[in-house]
């Protein structure tokens, strides 16, 4: 069985998939992010657009998307999907939204998403915001899926992820000052007094089959 995680950046998903596949071609359009990926067992990584791969025809079981669809062209990629998957093979992609702390921090990172980086999220971003339920796939459409990440994380965590926000950059360049710092003093008095919360993302899997 084979899998193709496409989009895969560091290699998070691909590493998940490898315990399920006896191969997995782990493929990213960046060098960078590639050659961050650690390696794993019966992964194989691979510089390349996912609109254009190297595989033969009809030799993928499953192909996976993790929060990189919508960076895609569709048309291109749906039919490089065809051509690369087995018949009745299987496309799965999944996206999470906003996440989600408590009601006081949640209305303090609902200001820096819309009100503060609101222009600054490149347009692509509406299909996360949508839970790519737009995206015009050509496929069967399999099962859809509501599933929840969590994780426990202190302040400072919080504060790194929100560093890793693409419009955070966006606003930085075009204003030469940090937007999180706009905002930090309000989390920190809407974290309050524990060390560590729990982080909640709201994540959605799309399947479909390819003939």
């Amino acid at each position: 069985m084979r899998a193709w995680d496409c989009g895969t950046g560091s290699g998070q998903a691909a590493a998940g998939l490898a315990h399920h596949f006896d191969e997995v071609v782990a493929s990213d359009v960046s060098e960078r992010q590639i050659a961050h990926a650690p390696p794993t067992d019966r992964v194989r990584y691979l510089v390349c657009r996912s609109e254009a791969s190297p595989f033969p025809d009809g030799r993928i079981d499953l192909i996976t998307v993790a929060q990189a669809l919508h960076w895609f062209d569709f048309e291109p990629f749906f039919a490089e999907v065809r051509r690369v998957a087995r018949t009745g093979g299987v496309l799965g992609f999944w996206t999470y939204g906003l996440l989600q702390v408590s009601p006081a921090v949640d209305a303090v990172l609902g200001r820096l998403y819309g009100d503060v980086l609101g222009q600054y999220w490149l347009p692509e971003r509406t299909h996360v915001e949508e839970a790519y339920a737009n995206v015009p796939v050509p496929f069967e459409r399999l099962e859809e899926v509501q599933l929840e990440m969590r994780l426990e994380w202190s302040l400072e965590d919080l504060l790194g992820y929100l560093y890793t926000w693409s419009a955070g950059r966006i606003y930085l360049q075009r204003h030469g000052e940090d937007p999180i710092s706009l905002v930090e003093a309000q989390l920190k008095a809407a974290w309050g007094d524990p060390e560590r919360l729990t982080v909640v993302w709201p994540l959605t899997l799309r399947a479909f089959r390819v003939e």
